[in-house]
């Protein structure tokens, strides 16, 4: 008997999420993992190594509690976001019990369901990207955890505010209903954070990763009410913030820190609007959906052959050709303007 046949059944089976990093590539343009393009500059100030961090870095927690307006028991930090919809899950899910997901979305919330051998349920979004409210309720029976994503990866677009106000209030006692906001500082005005004091089981996903430009720190948050929290605090890890991290963190969520968070929100939104103004011009363009994050879906007359094309030369970019209802579609993330040029570029040749 193999080492992998000992495995559990669900691992054998399972498809494990494919990273931008796992796909790999060889180039020199990088826009398939949404990004920021150049590193912002730290330095540790915290240099003592021989003693487990804080389970939950004060320093840490009130500066996003600050930075979020809640309060710091609203907030538990995690291994970034992907920590925070294992927890979930963990915290919530009893075997027989399934969590419900809205494909084209985040894949990570089926990867992780399976890998905890919780079944899922989907409901696709409708054709323009929106929650199927009445879809959902019909199947929410055992449903004990939504997943939602706003603005939604791959799509880029936002969720309607009535629609998931109304999702809480049809799984209010019954599920808890998760908001993944890793996008939302590139369309803060649409943040279900003044919710949090309204229903007691919504739950907000947040990140470092994005406009913070921090994706290598792996430094996320669940931001809910203190009774979802204590539940979250039961199944996370002691120690989950190794020392610098959550000494860059803290520094990153200082009032200068989130300023040059902003004056780089601004810089991508500056040049997603070019590159939507130059791929408008591209004859190979069928469609470009509406975004408020920092990438763009863009359908193509031949998505895959555009994605190889472009691959070949060292522009690494997103195929989502085979996820739900994406057929012939790029996702591109926002890179420096010089990487956009030269991405156009190919494009009008690929």
């Amino acid at each position: 008997m193999s080492i992998s046949q000992l495995s559990r059944k669900n691992v054998q089976a399972l498809t494990p999420y494919q990273s931008a990093r796992r796909l790999g590539g060889n180039g020199d343009v990088w826009l398939n993992a949404n990004e920021y393009p150049t590193s912002p500059d730290f330095n540790l100030s915290e240099r003592i190594f021989n003693r487990y961090p804080k389970p939950q870095p004060e320093a840490v927690i009130k500066g996003y509690a600050a930075y979020a307006d809640v309060k710091p028991e609203n907030v538990i930090v995690t291994r970034g976001g992907d920590e925070s919809i294992e927890l979930l899950i963990k915290g919530f899910c009893e075997p027989e019990d399934k969590v419900l997901y809205c494909p084209p979305t985040y894949g990570m919330y089926a990867v992780s369901a399976e890998t905890l051998g919780i079944a899922t349920k989907t409901v696709p979004l409708t054709a323009d990207f929106q929650l199927d409210l009445p879809e959902i309720e019909k199947n929410l029976a055992g449903v004990k955890v939504i997943f939602v994503c706003s603005p939604n990866n791959p799509t880029g677009n936002v969720l309607n505010q009535a629609d998931l106000i109304r999702l809480l209030d049809i799984t209010a006692g019954s599920a808890i209903v998760v908001v993944d906001e890793a996008y939302i500082e590139f369309s803060p005005e649409t943040s279900m954070i003044k919710q949090l004091g309204n229903y007691p089981h919504l739950a907000i996903i947040r990140t470092l990763s994005k406009a913070f430009a921090l994706a290598g720190l792996r430094c996320g948050f669940t931001l809910a009410n203190p009774e979802l929290i204590g539940v979250l605090q039961k199944v996370i890890a002691p120690y989950p913030l190794p020392v610098p991290v959550s000494d860059i963190a803290a520094q990153a969520l200082q009032p200068q820190g989130v300023a040059q968070m902003k004056m780089r929100v601004a810089e991508v939104l500056e040049n997603r609007a070019w590159l939507i103004g130059e791929l408008k011009q591209i004859p190979s363009v069928v469609d470009i959906f509406t975004t408020e994050a920092n990438y763009v879906l863009v359908k193509f007359q031949d998505g895959e052959k555009v994605f190889n094309a472009l691959w070949e030369k060292g522009i690494i970019l997103r195929d989502q050709h085979k996820a739900f209802g994406l057929q012939n579609c790029i996702r591109i993330s926002i890179g420096t303007r010089a990487e956009l040029e030269k991405t156009v570029a190919a494009l009008k040749l690929a």
